[in-house]
C-alpha cells in the first residue's frame, strides 16, 4: 500500500514539474506583471485599463496557451542570441528585413524572433488605438505584455534555456516561477516610476533583451555553484503549491539562490512592469492619444471566441507544438 502511494505521489510530481516548466514567468508572474503595469499609466489611459484590469491579468497567459495550438507561436517568446556570436551580438541586424536578408527567415525563426515580434505587436496596438477598437486594444495589450515580460527573462536569450546543456534542467521554472511565487507578495517592491514615452521603442526592447543576455550566464553559474555547497537532501522538499503537496525546490534553497543573485529576479520583474506600461503608453501616444473614456464595451466576434476556445482546449491537452522554451 505504501509503495503504491509513493509511486502515485512521484507520478503526480512529475506531471506538475513538466507542466510547470512549460511557461514563461509562470502564470503568476505574467498575470502580476500585466496587473501592476496598469497602475503606471496616465489618468487618460487608466480610466479604460483599470476598468478591464481583470481581463488584462487573466489573458496575460493566452500567448503561452497559444503555443499548444499554433506552431508559429513558440519563436515569438525567445531569441537564442548565443547563436549569433558574442555579446553584444553586433553581427545580428536589429532591423528585421536586414536580418532576414543576412540569415534567412527560417533560420531566424529557428532561434527565436521575440524582439522583432514585439515591434509588430506594438504597431498592431497603435492601429487598434487609432481605430478605437476596445476589444483589440485589450487583446493586443494582454499579448504584448506577455512578450515584453518574456524578454526580461535571461534564459529566454540563451539556447541553454533550461540548463539542459549544463546538467541544470529545471532551472528555467526555478528562476522565473518558483522565486517570484515564493517572494514577490511578501518581500518585493514592484511598482516603479510612471510609464515613459519611448522615442525609439525597438531600440528600447533590444536594450532589455541585451540586459537579459548579459545576465544569462550568471543565472546558470550561480545556481551551479550554490548546488555544490548546498546539502543535496535540502535542495528539494514537499511543499504546498496552489493547494497541492508537490516536490519542488525548497524554500531555503530558493531564498539562498535569490540572495546569491542579489535580487536579480525582482529587478527584472520590476523592469518588465515598467516596460509593459511604457509600450502601452507609447502605442497610445503614437495613435494620437485618442480619448478612451467613451469606448464601447468590448465585443468579441465569433472568430475571436472560437480562437480562445481552441487554445484553451489545446492547452488542456498539454502538447506544445514546436520547441519548448
Amino acid at each position: 500500500m505504501k509503495k503504491c502511494m509513493m509511486l502515485r505521489l512521484i507520478l503526480i510530481c512529475c506531471c506538475v514539474c513538466s507542466f510547470h516548466q512549460a511557461y514563461c514567468w509562470g502564470f503568476y508572474g505574467h498575470k502580476r506583471i500585466n496587473f501592476l503595469a496598469v497602475f503606471l499609466l496616465p489618468p487618460e489611459m487608466l480610466v479604460f485599463y483599470k476598468q478591464h484590469i481583470r481581463y488584462l491579468e487573466e489573458h496575460a497567459v493566452d500567448a503561452d496557451k497559444r503555443r499548444y495550438a499554433v506552431p508559429q507561436e513558440g519563436p515569438r517568446h525567445y531569441i537564442d542570441l548565443d547563436k549569433y556570436g558574442d555579446y553584444p551580438f553586433s553581427e545580428l541586424p536589429r532591423n528585421w528585413r536586414e536580418a532576414v536578408d543576412k540569415f534567412g527567415e527560417d533560420s531566424l525563426n529557428a532561434h527565436g524572433i521575440a524582439p522583432w515580434w514585439i515591434s509588430t505587436m506594438l504597431s498592431r496596438l497603435t492601429s487598434a488605438f487609432s481605430e478605437k477598437n476596445s476589444a483589440r486594444i485589450l487583446k493586443l495589450s494582454a499579448d504584448l505584455g506577455h512578450y515584453i515580460a518574456d524578454v526580461h527573462v535571461p534564459l529566454h536569450t540563451s539556447s541553454n534555456h533550461d540548463g539542459q546543456h549544463t546538467g541544470q534542467k529545471g532551472i528555467h521554472g526555478f528562476w522565473e516561477s518558483r522565486i517570484p511565487e515564493l517572494l514577490a507578495e511578501q518581500q518585493w517592491d514592484l511598482l516603479t516610476s510612471r510609464a515613459q514615452y519611448l522615442d525609439k521603442p525597438a531600440a528600447f526592447i533590444w536594450d532589455r533583451v541585451l540586459e537579459s543576455a548579459l545576465a544569462s550566464d550568471s543565472v546558470l553559474k550561480i545556481e551551479k555553484k550554490l548546488s555544490q555547497k548546498f546539502p543535496a537532501d535540502q535542495r528539494f522538499s514537499f511543499e504546498n503549491r496552489n493547494g497541492a503537496i508537490i516536490r519542488q525546490y525548497s524554500s531555503a534553497y530558493t531564498i539562498a539562490y535569490d540572495r546569491e543573485m542579489n535580487g536579480m529576479v525582482e529587478r527584472r520583474m520590476r523592469s518588465a512592469i515598467l516596460a509593459v506600461a511604457s509600450c502601452w503608453y507609447t502605442a497610445w501616444v503614437n495613435a494620437g492619444q485618442p480619448s478612451l473614456r467613451q469606448l464601447s464595451q468590448p465585443g468579441w466576434d465569433e472568430a475571436e471566441r472560437a480562437e480562445l476556445e481552441q487554445i484553451q482546449t489545446a492547452w488542456q491537452k498539454g502538447e506544445i507544438l514546436g520547441r519548448e522554451h
